[in-house]
């Protein structure tokens, strides 16, 4: 149903073109400029009634190529994605393969015809008329034509809507695909406002000047020198100030839409953006919404930034609180690594990610039973293998939560935190640097809060005895690099806290 609308539309359009362009311009063109005899216009009706026919032949070939990727599509409830895209791409271009077509099969196959039947038919006397008619005809059937053509292009362009909607839901329903939310930039607004305006100013007056000169060719030929004197002059002129306009006017627009490309660039990428923008029309509104559009989009992310950390520390609170005894120990590991990251100089995104990951990196520990994870005595063999799958089972929750992309990069802290440098670690046994930066140092930051922490069955190590221990893993159970820039940081907090 949408499909044979967009037919009928294009139909419609094709004569309202046709008949502003050719039947008002051509013929008044035609008949008030052109001294022709009556016999010979009965033989040039002829000729054009034939000629009308080749143009509507070929025209209609074009058409027939043009159409034919988009009725393919509309035609089946199923088309693959590509040729979905393909058709959405051809219907945004239909506007100006439309334009072509009046240029060139349209034009071309009225034209030649016509030229070659009036060429046989001056040659064997037929007609009467001079052969600089056939000059004068092709001169004026461009012009017309390219007035047509801007007609139908404008047209066309209101004309695709319904159908380009109609293929955008069409492929949200198969694929979940937004095709509008792709980049199809096909006929750039500077140039379509540039030569239109172009067009429009120059147009009027080279069909004015033409016809005024085929009409003093024939009937006063003794001025018409002196008439493209003038003529000429005003032609020049009017060109140059239409020439002058377009640019003014096409800069007054393009600026302003600049402006809401690079802002819209910029929210894209997450970045704050307001913009700056001096209009007295229609834009200054279109600005000021998009200011107060990105204001909102700030504020949100801002308000969704802060309950997600406050999910985050809900998450370590509920975690530590299962075990009075390690209360506050997520955070403390969430604060030792950040102190490695900022020291090692990692950036400001990925610090964030390694204390969001060292907040959640026992998060596993929900799904160890409470028998085993608060014990007070020794663990068996078969306790401790339950307690080792805590940063598999923590990786697995992460995977379950959405948006993936938020959690995703979590997930190599959480589930490698208790690899070994030496291989010796779990759940994976991975060595040296196969183990990812934010499992090697979360190792050291939690290693380092569970052994000066108190425990039901021990009392937390002294600070200096912790450090020891690390310094004598490094390389075998931890980091070099990660556990020496740990041991440094502690070490320079006692010899401060002695100092004081």
């Amino acid at each position: 149903m949408i499909y044979k609308k967009f037919q009928y539309r294009l139909m419609g359009n094709y004569l309202i073109g046709s008949f502003i362009a050719v039947v008002i311009f051509g013929s008044v063109f035609i008949t008030q400029t052109l001294q022709i005899p009556q016999n010979d216009m009965d033989i040039l009706v002829g000729i054009l009634l034939i000629s009308i026919f080749t143009m509507i032949t070929s025209e209609g070939i074009a058409f027939h190529y043009h159409i034919k990727p988009i009725k393919h599509v509309m035609k089946i409830d199923t088309a693959p994605l590509e040729e979905l895209r393909h058709a959405y791409s051809r219907v945004l271009r239909f506007p100006t393969l439309t334009f072509i077509r009046i240029l060139l099969p349209h034009l071309l196959g009225l034209a030649i015809p016509s030229t070659m039947l009036t060429f046989a038919f001056v040659a064997n006397g037929s007609l009467s008329i001079p052969y600089y008619y056939i000059g004068f005809a092709w001169i004026g059937a461009f012009l017309i034509a390219l007035i047509h053509g801007i007609i139908e292009f404008l047209l066309a362009t209101s004309a695709i809507k319904p159908l380009l909607k109609a293929l955008k839901d069409q492929t949200l329903v198969l694929y979940n695909v937004d095709l509008s939310l792709e980049d199809y930039v096909l006929l750039s607004i500077r140039k379509k406002f540039f030569f239109s305006i172009l067009l429009i100013g120059i147009f009027p007056i080279l069909l004015y000047s033409l016809a005024s000169f085929i009409y003093l060719f024939q009937s006063y030929p003794a001025i018409v020198k002196e008439y493209w004197q003038w003529s000429g002059i005003i032609i020049l002129l009017v060109s140059i100030i239409s020439f002058y306009f377009s640019i003014l006017l096409t800069r007054e627009v393009q600026q302003p839409i600049q402006q809401l490309q690079h802002g819209m660039h910029n929210v894209q990428n997450g970045q704050k953006s307001y913009l700056e923008g001096f209009y007295s029309d229609e834009f200054s509104t279109l600005i000021s919404g998009f200011n107060h559009m990105a204001k909102s989009i700030h504020d949100k992310e801002a308000q969704n930034e802060e309950l997600l950390e406050s999910i985050f520390t809900i998450f370590a609170a509920t975690l530590d609180a299962r075990d009075p005894y390690t209360a506050g120990h997520s955070i403390r590991v969430a604060n030792y690594a950040t102190e490695i990251g900022e020291r090692f100089g990692l950036g400001k995104e990925d610090l964030d990610i390694l204390r969001k990951s060292a907040l959640l990196h026992d998060i596993g520990k929900i799904g160890i039973r409470d028998q085993v994870l608060l014990k007070d005595g020794k663990l068996t063999d078969e306790e401790f293998d339950q307690i080792k799958l805590h940063p598999s089972i923590g990786a697995d929750i992460l995977h379950q939560i959405q948006p993936k992309e938020a959690m995703l990069t979590l997930i190599p802290g959480v589930k490698y935190h208790h690899e070994r440098f030496d291989g010796k670690g779990y759940p994976e046994g991975l060595t040296g640097e196969k183990i990812p930066v934010f499992g090697r140092i979360l190792a050291v930051a939690d290693a380092y809060d569970a052994m000066t922490s108190n425990r039901p069955y021990r009392k937390g190590m002294a600070e200096h005895v912790a450090l020891n221990i690390i310094e004598e893993g490094k390389g075998t159970q931890w980091d070099p690099t990660f556990a020496e820039i740990f041991i440094q940081i502690e070490r320079n907090r006692i010899s401060v806290k002695v100092d004081s």
